[in-house]
C-alpha cells in the first residue's frame, strides 16, 4: 500500500469509519477537562445526537493529511454517503479517484488507477472508534471517548463548539479527535484526529443533505474482474 494514497484508511474510517441516547449512566461517561461546565457538553452532545442517530445523510469534504516525519501536507476532496448502522462511501475525485465502502461489518477499498482492491473486516479495522467512524454510529462518542469542550477563537465563539475526545483505549492510531459543530444546525462540521507521532488528518464537511434515498446498495461492493485483490492487516 503507497502511504500518502493509504492514509485516509488510517485515520478516516471512519473513516473519521465513522456521528447511546443519554442513558443512566450517561452523564458518568462525560468526563469534561474543565469540570466548571460539565452540563454544557452533555447538552451539545444530545443535540449532536438527536441529529445524527439512526441518520443517513451526504456531504462534500476536503482532507487534509500532515505527516509529521516527512514535513508535507496531502490534499483530497470528494463526496461521503452515510447511514446509520456503520455504512459509509467515501468518494475521492481529487488528486486520485479511489471509493471507501463498508457496510458494517465488511471493507472495500477500490483504486481503479492501480486496478487494485483492498479487502477487510469493519469491525476490527475500526475498533476503538478510529477516525470519523462514529458519523455512522453516533453512540461510539459516549461509547469510545471521555469528551470535553475546548475554547476556540474569539471570533468563532458565536459560530461552533470545539469538542476534544481522548479515546478510553489508548492505541498509537489515535491519541486525539477534535470535533467543529456548528451552533446553529448541530452538523459536524470538522474531524480532526492526531496520533502519537504528530501526524494530523484534518476533514471538512460541507453541503449536507440529510435523508434522501440512500440504497443499501451504494454500501456494498462487487469486485471486478481482472483486478488485484488485496487482504488489509488487521
Amino acid at each position: 500500500m503507497k502511504y500518502r494514497s493509504g492514509i485516509f484508511v488510517l485515520y478516516v474510517f471512519v473513516l473519521i469509519g465513522v456521528l447511546i441516547p443519554l442513558g443512566v449512566g450517561g452523564l458518568q461517561n462525560v468526563k469534561a477537562a474543565s469540570e466548571t461546565n460539565p452540563l454544557m457538553v452533555d447538552q451539545i452532545l444530545e443535540q449532536v445526537e438527536n441529529k445524527y442517530n439512526n441518520s443517513k445523510f451526504s456531504a462534500d469534504f476536503i482532507q487534509n493529511s500532515f505527516l509529521k516525519a516527512m514535513d508535507i501536507t496531502d490534499f483530497a476532496s470528494g463526496k461521503v454517503y452515510i447511514k446509520y448502522p456503520g455504512k459509509m462511501r467515501w468518494e475521492y475525485k481529487k488528486p486520485n479517484r479511489q471509493i471507501y465502502i463498508t457496510d458494517g461489518e465488511n471493507l472495500w477499498v477500490y483504486r481503479p488507477e492501480e486496478n487494485q482492491v483492498q479487502t477487510g473486516k469493519a469491525p476490527e479495522f475500526f475498533k476503538g472508534g478510529k477516525g470519523a467512524s462514529f458519523l455512522s454510529d453516533i453512540r461510539l462518542i459516549r461509547q469510545k471517548f471521555d469528551i470535553s469542550l475546548e475554547q476556540g477563537p474569539p471570533e468563532e465563539s458565536d459560530l461552533f463548539h470545539r469538542l476534544k475526545l481522548i479515546p478510553r483505549e489508548k492505541t498509537l492510531d489515535i491519541t486525539e479527535v477534535r470535533l467543529m459543530v456548528s451552533k446553529q444546525t448541530y452538523n459536524v462540521l470538522q474531524v480532526m484526529t492526531l496520533d502519537f507521532y504528530g501526524n494530523e488528518n484534518r476533514i471538512d464537511l460541507v453541503n449536507f443533505v440529510f435523508g434522501g434515498n440512500l440504497d443499501d446498495s451504494l454500501f456494498s461492493f462487487e469486485i471486478p474482474a481482472g483486478v488485484d485483490v488485496v487482504q488489509i492487516d488487521e
